[in-house]
């Protein structure tokens, strides 16, 4: 571990722990790094912004990409108080980082009752034998969205 790097995980863990004492939600902090400097941080709003999707991680690559006016995080790094939960790292793939270090482990976060390991084993499953009823409708007219896509000459691609 660099020096730079302890700096940028003590502020993600040190934003998850302010995060506890004023009673803002969850105790998860995120800070995503460009050429050696802080440009966006988040904290889990879940429950003050009664927004599932409103995870550290998720916060922190909205800000950044505000930011830095772009979908995507080329050369960014990002930092995370805790193992990013599926979700997370869906987005974290998706806004492209080039590299992600975290603190806590799934199973620290799972002893304090943030456990995400049904939502890893659904996936695994066969849509017929989830938990959550799946049903797919109107494939076909779904489609021209997608024909649409490939014939544009408009598109941003990613």
């Amino acid at each position: 571990m660099t020096n730079e790097e302890e700096v940028f995980m003590k502020e993600a863990i040190r934003l998850s722990i302010t995060n506890v004492t004023e009673g803002k939600g969850g105790p998860f902090g995120a800070v995503i790094v460009k050429d050696g400097k802080i440009i966006a941080r988040g904290a889990n709003q879940v429950t003050s912004s009664n927004d599932p999707t409103a995870h550290a991680e998720v916060v922190a690559i909205r800000n950044a990409c505000k930011i830095l006016d772009t979908f995507q995080l080329d050369g960014c790094d990002l930092y995370t108080s805790c193992e990013p939960c599926p979700m997370c790292l869906g987005a974290i793939y998706w806004a492209r980082p080039a590299r992600l270090f975290y603190a806590n482990t799934k199973a620290d976060a799972a002893a304090i009752q943030f456990d995400d390991q049904f939502i890893y084993e659904e996936i695994a499953l066969p849509l017929g034998e989830r938990k959550l009823f799946t049903k797919q409708l109107l494939q076909e007219e779904a489609l021209e969205a997608f024909r649409l896509w490939q014939e544009s000459n408009a598109k941003v691609e990613y």
